[in-house]
C-alpha cells in the first residue's frame, strides 16, 4: 500500500509539471472547436482533472463538464483544483471505466478523451463507439493525442535514435499493429460511425527564456519521453544521452541561450449520428 501511495504521488507531480507544458497547446486545439456555451461534457480519463477545468472554462458559466476516472486519488485531486479555482458548478468528477461509461444513452452535447485513447491497451473503435453511445445525436467526439516532438535541436541523429528505443516508441511497441497508431484515428472514427471526421494538429514553440517551472518540467519530460538511462543506446549515445539530458550536467540542453523546441498534439474528431 505505502509503495503504491509513493508511485501516485510520483506520477500526480510528473503530471503537474507536464501540465505547464501542455496547457497551452490543449487549450488552442480545445478553443478550435468552439464547443457551444453552456453545454454538458464529458471528459473520459481525466486523470488528475487538469483538462477537466480547460474543458469547463471553454463552456461557460452555464456548461457543466464530467471529468470520469477510474483512480480515486486522481478524482480528489481534480476535485481540490476545482475548489481551489472556483469552478465546483461548472466541473464534477466520477469514478467510473471507459469501456463501460456509468452514463445513459445520449446524455451530453459532448465528450473527448485526452492521451487516452490509442494509448491504453483497448480497441479504440470501441472507446469510441462507447463514447457516441453517450452523447446526443450531431454531437461531436473528440481525441487529443501527443504526435510528436523536437527537443534536443543541434542533434538530430542522437533524437532519432532516442525516438526508436521502447521508450520512445511507448506506447507504439514493435507488436502493435499498425491500424492501432494514433495516426491513424480517422479510420477509428469512421469505424466507429462516426460521420465528418477531421484532423488538425498543434504545435507548442518552446524557448528561452525559460522559469524553474519550465526547466524542472522540460527535464522530467527527457526522462518521460527517453528513460532516465536508456540501457538500449550504445555506451557512446548513453554518455551523449546523459550529458545532454540530465540537469546535474554542465552541458545540459536547456543552458544554451538560443535554446528552441517543440512538440505537437493532433486533434481527431467526428460527429454522432
Amino acid at each position: 500500500m505505502m509503495k503504491r501511495m509513493t508511485d501516485v504521488k510520483a506520477y500526480l507531480k510528473r503530471l503537474e509539471l507536464s501540465n505547464i507544458l501542455r496547457e497551452p497547446i490543449l487549450r488552442s486545439s480545445v478553443d478550435s472547436l468552439q464547443l457551444p456555451p453552456g453545454s454538458k461534457g464529458l471528459d473520459a480519463g481525466c486523470g488528475t482533472g487538469f483538462n477537466t477545468l480547460m474543458l469547463a472554462k471553454a463552456v461557460g458559466a452555464s456548461g457543466h463538464v464530467i471529468g470520469l476516472d477510474i483512480l480515486e486519488e486522481f478524482l480528489t485531486k481534480g476535485r481540490s483544483l476545482a475548489a481551489k479555482a472556483d469552478l465546483m458548478e461548472r466541473a464534477s468528477f466520477k469514478k467510473g471505466d471507459v469501456k463501460d461509461l456509468p452514463f445513459e444513452d445520449n446524455c451530453f452535447d459532448w465528450a473527448c478523451s485526452i492521451d487516452l485513447v490509442g494509448l491504453v491497451p483497448i480497441d479504440p473503435v470501441f472507446l469510441l463507439k462507447e463514447l457516441a453511445r453517450v452523447v446526443k445525436p450531431g454531437g461531436r467526439i473528440f481525441i487529443l493525442i501527443w504526435s510528436s516532438q523536437m527537443l534536443l535541436p543541434g542533434y538530430p541523429l542522437l533524437e532519432a535514435r532516442l525516438n526508436a528505443t521502447s521508450f520512445g516508441l511507448a506506447p507504439y511497441d514493435t507488436k502493435k499493429r499498425p491500424e492501432l497508431h494514433s495516426m491513424r484515428a480517422l479510420e477509428w472514427f469512421q469505424q466507429a460511425g462516426l460521420s465528418e471526421p477531421m484532423a488538425r494538429t498543434f504545435v507548442r514553440d518552446i524557448n528561452h527564456p525559460l522559469n524553474s517551472e519550465m526547466l524542472e518540467a522540460l527535464a522530467d519530460l527527457f526522462k518521460m519521453r527517453w528513460g532516465e538511462d536508456n540501457g538500449e543506446l550504445s555506451k557512446e549515445e548513453r554518455v551523449e544521452y546523459l550529458r545532454l539530458c540530465r540537469d546535474d550536467s554542465t552541458d545540459f540542453i536547456l543552458n544554451i541561450p538560443g535554446y528552441y523546441a517543440f512538440f505537437t498534439y493532433s486533434l481527431f474528431c467526428g460527429k454522432v449520428v
